[in-house]
């Protein structure tokens, strides 16, 4: 019955994350500036005359920025219609939507006006927040062939706080490490764990608080994740949605610290810091799921 929405709600999905790995590219690469101060035209051309590396990546992020928001109102409407009725959908919709037009209006702001980089930090928490509706939105379609159990759910008090907590905390986790982006403060520090693992010391300067502690925030997500899988081992087992989301979960936190550490080795390669904020989305999205799982909980 729903299988064109089925699919066209994947794309969607995917599309955002196009348009978040395509965000964190522009800032890896220094192109936000690839348009110059011109927004939406490039450099006040609808089609550039002049070429260059910096000037693809922004355009066709851009691009796929507005595609991904065209799918996303597509979405929201057809999901409103065919799936209103359940609770949720509705919300997630607007929500989805109205997001990603914010993140689309910071970046033009950006462009335009420019932004210091603790404001630019939230560009990718709010286009997450836009992401992981549009995920939501797609579970919700598949959720009605009951092909799993996601509204039998039952949780204690301890592990609805664990939920909310981790995710709310996340958030934090996610914004520390876009100001390590913007800020230009990746490879401050030279040495993982520590900024130095020679010369045990204080950070000295902004760019070393920064990323330290970015690295104290993610390394307390990945123990508080570990302990939460913990209690759904031994505890939800045959909620087998609780037990499988936070296996992900720490999979997903793993693989992050992983990555992270590796960008430090490196020293940035591309690839790595991309999959690093992958990653990092897909991580958000689980949590999502988790909070909408805990909203329908009954004791």
């Amino acid at each position: 019955m729903y299988r064109l929405l089925k699919w066209f709600a994947v794309l969607t999905s995917i599309a955002m994350l196009f348009i978040l790995l395509g965000g964190a590219l522009v800032t890896k690469t220094g192109s936000g500036m690839g348009c110059g101060r011109s927004w939406p035209l490039c450099n006040g051309e609808f089609i550039p005359s002049e070429i260059n590396l910096e000037l693809i990546i922004e355009l066709s992020h851009r691009l796929v920025s507005g595609a991904g928001g065209i799918m996303v109102l597509v979405l929201s409407i057809w999901t409103w219609k065919s799936i209103g009725h359940i609770r949720e959908t509705k919300f997630l919709s607007i929500l989805s939507f109205c997001f990603l037009l914010l993140q689309a209006l910071i970046g033009a702001a950006a462009v335009i006006w420019g932004q210091n980089s603790f404001v630019l930090a939230l560009h990718f928490g709010i286009s997450l927040i836009s992401f992981a509706s549009v995920f939501l939105l797609t579970l919700l379609i598949f959720e009605v062939d009951k092909k799993f159990e996601a509204d039998k759910i039952r949780l204690d008090s301890r592990m609805k706080k664990h939920i909310f907590g981790v995710s709310i905390y996340s958030y934090i986790v996610i914004y520390t490490g876009a100001l390590v982006r913007h800020t230009k403060a990746s490879l401050v520090c030279l040495d993982w764990p520590l900024c130095s693992n020679t010369n045990i010391s204080w950070p000295t300067t902004l760019y070393e608080w920064v990323q330290m502690g970015h690295r104290t925030a993610a390394g307390l997500i990945f123990l508080w994740i570990a302990y939460s899988f913990y209690l759904a081992y031994k505890n939800y087992r045959n909620q087998k949605v609780i037990y499988w989301g936070w296996l992900i979960a720490l999979i997903l936190v793993s693989l992050q610290v992983i990555t992270g550490m590796l960008i430090i080795f490196t020293l940035l390669n591309l690839y790595i810091a991309l999959a690093h904020a992958f990653f990092i989305s897909c991580l958000f999205g689980v949590l999502s799921y988790l909070i909408l799982l805990a909203s329908r909980s009954k004791k």
